[in-house]
C-alpha cells in the first residue's frame, strides 16, 4: 500500500486478512488502467468508513478457524470445503461466525458442510440470464451492488477474468470478505464503495452488471450513464430492474414504501426502462429475461428470519403489494455502449 503512515492505523487493521486480499487487488493493478481504484484499497480509506461494527467484524473474521477447503464448486450452490475438512469444534465456531452475519440475503452457500440458506435462491436468476449474455470468458467484471459477492463468484466460474464487485452496505461486503478467507486464490473481490465513487477515468469493463439497483437510484438516467461510463466501447450492461405494467413513457413512483421497501423511487414499464437506455446513447437493446418474483425465489430462512416477500404482499391478493402497487416482477435488459 501506499500514500499513508501504515504505523498511525490500529493494529487489528493492518494485520487483517480481509486487508491483505485487497493490497493483493492493488498489486495487481498498480501499474495498470484500473490503477485509479487504488486509493480504496489503502488501509487509511478502510480505517475511515464510518460503521461503528467495522473492528469487531474484521476481528471476527480474523478469530475464524483456519481451514483449507479440499474442493471449491462455484456452481449453482457456491461450496467451499466439505465438513470432512475440519473437526466439530472448528465447525461450531463457524456457524457461530456465520450467524453473527445474518442476514445472508443472496446465496446459496455451502462453507465446509455449513448450508446457508439464503434469503433468495439466486441460482435462479443467474441461470435464467447467464446463457444470453454476451460469454464472459476472460473479460474484466464489474458487479454494482454485489452484496455478498454471489454472482461475482458465478461470474468468475462463468470465465471471467477478473470481478470486481463494489457495494455501500458494509455489512454485506464484510460476508464476501469473510467467504474470501478460504478462497484467497479466486480472483473477484467486493469494495465497500457507490458507483458514484467509481474514477470517471475508468471505461475499461467488459462487462457491466446493475442488478436489483436502478428503482434504488433517485436519477436512473444518471445511473445507466455512471454504468456506462465504465463500460469500454463495445462492452455489454447486463441491467436488472423491478419493472411494472405500461407503455414506453410509462414509470411507477411509490409513495413512502413497495412492497416494504423505503428505498423505491422509480419502478419503469420494460418499454421506459429500454427507453432510458436508448436516450442515454446504449444500443443493440435487448429484453432477455421477464420472470414474477415467486415465494421459492425470495423467503425468510434460518439465516435470513426477517420479513420477506410473503410479508410484502397482500395475504389475499398475491397480485399487488401490501400498499396496494402491483407485485414485483424483474426484468433482464442487454444493451452494449457504441
Amino acid at each position: 500500500m501506499h500514500g499513508f503512515n501504515v504505523s498511525t492505523l490500529p493494529l487489528w487493521l493492518r494485520l487483517s486478512n480481509s486487508m491483505k486480499d485487497l493490497e493483493n487487488l492493488a498489486n495487481n493493478i498498480r501499474n495498470t488502467s484500473l490503477a485509479p481504484l487504488m486509493p480504496f484499497l489503502e488501509e487509511s480509506f478502510i480505517a475511515n468508513l464510518n460503521h461503528g461494527d467495522l473492528k469487531r467484524w474484521l476481528e471476527t473474521i480474523e478469530n475464524a478457524p483456519d481451514l483449507t477447503p479440499s474442493s471449491i464448486d462455484l456452481g449453482e450452490i457456491i461450496t467451499i470445503g466439505s465438513d470432512s475438512d475440519a473437526n466439530s469444534a472448528d465447525l461450531g465456531a463457524l456457524n457461530s461466525i456465520l450467524t453473527e452475519f445474518i442476514p445472508w440475503r443472496k446465496g446459496p452457500f455451502n462453507l465446509f458442510g455449513i448450508e446457508l440458506d439464503t434469503e433468495w435462491k439466486s441460482n435462479l436468476k443467474w441461470t435464467r440470464l447467464k446463457d444470453k449474455i454476451a460469454p464472459l470468458n476472460d473479460r474484466q467484471v464489474l458487479d454494482v451492488g454485489s452484496g455478498n459477492g454471489y454472482y461475482s463468484l458465478r461470474m468468475i466460474e462463468a470465465g471471467a477474468r477478473q470481478v470486481i464487485g463494489i457495494d455501500p452496505h458494509l455489512a454485506y461486503v464484510i460476508q464476501f470478505w469473510l467467504l474470501k478467507r478460504y478462497i484467497p486464490y479466486i480472483d473477484a473481490y467486493v469494495l465497500p464503495l457507490t458507483l458514484e465513487q467509481i474514477p470517471s477515468s475508468l471505461p475499461l469493463f467488459d462487462t457491466v452488471f446493475s442488478m436489483g439497483v436502478i428503482y434504488h437510484r433517485r436519477s436512473p438516467i444518471d445511473h445507466l450513464m455512471q454504468l456506462k461510463s465504465c463500460l469500454r466501447r463495445g462492452g455489454q450492461l447486463v441491467i436488472e430492474s423491478i419493472i411494472v405494467d405500461g407503455e414506453e413513457g410509462y414509470s411507477l413512483t411509490p409513495g413512502k414504501r413497495y412492497a416494504r421497501m423505503t428505498n423505491v423511487w422509480f419502478l419503469p414499464s420494460i418499454l421506459t426502462l429500454m427507453n432510458w437506455l436508448t436516450r442515454c446513447g446504449y444500443v443493440d437493446i435487448n429484453l432477455v429475461d421477464e420472470s414474477t418474483t415467486s415465494w421459492n425465489e425470495q423467503r425468510k430462512t434460518q439465516w435470513m428470519p426477517f420479513d420477506s416477500l410473503d410479508n410484502a404482499l397482500l395475504p389475499d391478493d398475491l397480485s399487488k403489494t401490501i400498499e396496494g402497487y402491483p407485485a414485483p416482477k424483474r426484468a433482464v435488459i442487454t444493451a452494449i455502449k457504441p
